[in-house]
Protein backbone atom coordinates (compact mmCIF):
# COMPACT_ATOMS: atom_id res chain seq x y z
CA UNK A 1 0.00 0.00 0.00
CA UNK A 2 1.40 3.38 -0.92
CA UNK A 3 2.12 6.07 1.60
CA UNK A 4 -0.70 8.23 0.15
CA UNK A 5 -3.20 5.39 0.54
CA UNK A 6 -2.08 4.82 4.13
CA UNK A 7 -2.58 8.52 4.95
CA UNK A 8 -6.03 8.49 3.33
CA UNK A 9 -7.00 5.39 5.30
CA UNK A 10 -5.73 6.94 8.54
CA UNK A 11 -7.59 10.20 7.83
CA UNK A 12 -10.81 8.32 7.11
CA UNK A 13 -10.44 6.36 10.34
CA UNK A 14 -9.91 9.55 12.36
CA UNK A 15 -12.95 11.22 10.74
CA UNK A 16 -15.19 8.21 11.34
CA UNK A 17 -14.08 7.99 14.97
CA UNK A 18 -14.76 11.71 15.51
CA UNK A 19 -18.21 11.38 13.90
CA UNK A 20 -19.06 8.39 16.10
CA UNK A 21 -17.96 10.19 19.26
CA UNK A 22 -19.96 13.28 18.31
CA UNK A 23 -23.08 11.18 17.75
CA UNK A 24 -22.68 9.51 21.15
CA UNK A 25 -22.32 12.86 22.88
CA UNK A 26 -25.94 13.76 22.11
CA UNK A 27 -27.12 17.32 21.86
CA UNK A 28 -25.45 19.28 24.64
CA UNK A 29 -27.28 22.47 23.64
CA UNK A 30 -30.71 20.79 23.66
CA UNK A 31 -32.89 20.39 26.69
CA UNK A 32 -33.51 17.15 28.52
CA UNK A 33 -36.83 15.44 28.04
CA UNK A 34 -39.46 16.98 30.32
CA UNK A 35 -40.30 15.14 33.54
CA UNK A 36 -43.46 13.04 33.48
CA UNK A 37 -46.00 14.73 35.78
CA UNK A 38 -48.37 11.75 35.83
CA UNK A 39 -48.53 10.23 39.28
CA UNK A 40 -49.19 11.09 42.90
CA UNK A 41 -47.55 14.09 44.54
CA UNK A 42 -47.68 14.27 48.33
CA UNK A 43 -48.88 11.58 50.72
CA UNK A 44 -52.49 10.84 49.76
CA UNK A 45 -52.93 8.65 52.87
CA UNK A 46 -51.79 11.24 55.43
CA UNK A 47 -54.68 13.04 57.15
CA UNK A 48 -54.44 16.82 56.99
CA UNK A 49 -51.68 16.77 54.35
CA UNK A 50 -51.98 18.04 50.77
CA UNK A 51 -51.65 15.73 47.77
CA UNK A 52 -52.39 15.71 44.05
CA UNK A 53 -52.97 12.81 41.68
CA UNK A 54 -52.29 13.78 38.05
CA UNK A 55 -53.82 11.25 35.64
CA UNK A 56 -52.57 10.57 32.14
CA UNK A 57 -55.83 11.85 30.65
CA UNK A 58 -55.22 15.37 32.04
CA UNK A 59 -57.50 15.11 35.06
CA UNK A 60 -56.43 15.93 38.59
CA UNK A 61 -57.82 14.95 41.95
CA UNK A 62 -56.49 15.59 45.40
CA UNK A 63 -56.85 17.35 48.69
CA UNK A 64 -55.48 20.51 50.26
CA UNK A 65 -55.44 18.62 53.56
CA UNK A 66 -59.14 19.21 54.22
CA UNK A 67 -61.02 20.03 51.00
CA UNK A 68 -61.18 17.80 47.95
CA UNK A 69 -59.80 19.18 44.68
CA UNK A 70 -60.69 18.22 41.12
CA UNK A 71 -59.83 19.74 37.75
CA UNK A 72 -57.54 19.40 34.77
CA UNK A 73 -53.87 19.94 34.02
CA UNK A 74 -51.65 20.34 30.96
CA UNK A 75 -47.91 20.02 30.64
CA UNK A 76 -45.94 22.67 28.81
CA UNK A 77 -42.30 23.20 27.99
CA UNK A 78 -39.55 23.09 30.62
CA UNK A 79 -41.47 20.90 33.08
CA UNK A 80 -44.20 23.55 33.53
CA UNK A 81 -47.73 22.47 34.43
CA UNK A 82 -50.89 24.56 34.19
CA UNK A 83 -53.84 23.67 36.41
CA UNK A 84 -57.25 24.67 35.01
CA UNK A 85 -60.90 24.36 35.94
CA UNK A 86 -59.97 23.44 39.50
CA UNK A 87 -62.95 23.13 41.84
CA UNK A 88 -62.83 22.52 45.56
CA UNK A 89 -65.16 21.73 48.39
CA UNK A 90 -65.30 24.57 50.95
CA UNK A 91 -65.33 22.93 54.36
CA UNK A 92 -64.05 24.76 57.44
CA UNK A 93 -60.58 23.40 58.10
CA UNK A 94 -59.47 24.34 61.57
CA UNK A 95 -55.72 23.92 62.03
CA UNK A 96 -55.06 22.88 58.40
CA UNK A 97 -53.00 25.02 56.02
CA UNK A 98 -55.01 24.83 52.78
CA UNK A 99 -52.33 26.43 50.56
CA UNK A 100 -52.81 23.87 47.79
CA UNK A 101 -56.30 25.17 47.03
CA UNK A 102 -54.60 28.27 45.52
CA UNK A 103 -52.71 26.30 42.86
CA UNK A 104 -52.45 27.78 39.36
CA UNK A 105 -49.22 26.41 37.87
CA UNK A 106 -46.34 24.20 38.85
CA UNK A 107 -42.88 23.08 37.87
CA UNK A 108 -41.11 19.76 38.30
CA UNK A 109 -37.49 19.45 39.30
CA UNK A 110 -36.40 15.89 39.92
CA UNK A 111 -38.97 14.31 42.22
CA UNK A 112 -40.46 17.58 43.51
CA UNK A 113 -43.50 19.46 42.25
CA UNK A 114 -43.30 23.16 43.13
CA UNK A 115 -46.76 24.73 43.19
CA UNK A 116 -47.30 28.39 42.27
CA UNK A 117 -50.31 30.65 42.72
CA UNK A 118 -51.92 32.85 40.06
CA UNK A 119 -49.29 35.57 40.66
CA UNK A 120 -46.46 33.09 40.07
CA UNK A 121 -45.41 33.00 43.72
CA UNK A 122 -44.32 29.67 45.19
CA UNK A 123 -46.89 28.45 47.69
CA UNK A 124 -45.55 24.97 48.45
CA UNK A 125 -43.92 21.77 47.25
CA UNK A 126 -45.04 18.17 46.99
CA UNK A 127 -42.73 15.15 46.68
CA UNK A 128 -43.52 12.44 44.11
CA UNK A 129 -44.88 9.43 46.01
CA UNK A 130 -46.07 7.26 43.10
Amino acid sequence: MSRTMQRLALSATVLLTAAALTACAGNPGGSAEPADPVGTWGDADAAGEPSLALAGDGKLTGTDGCNRLMGTWTAGDDDAITFTDVASTRMACEGVDTWLSNLATGTIAGETLTVLDADGAEIGTLPRTE
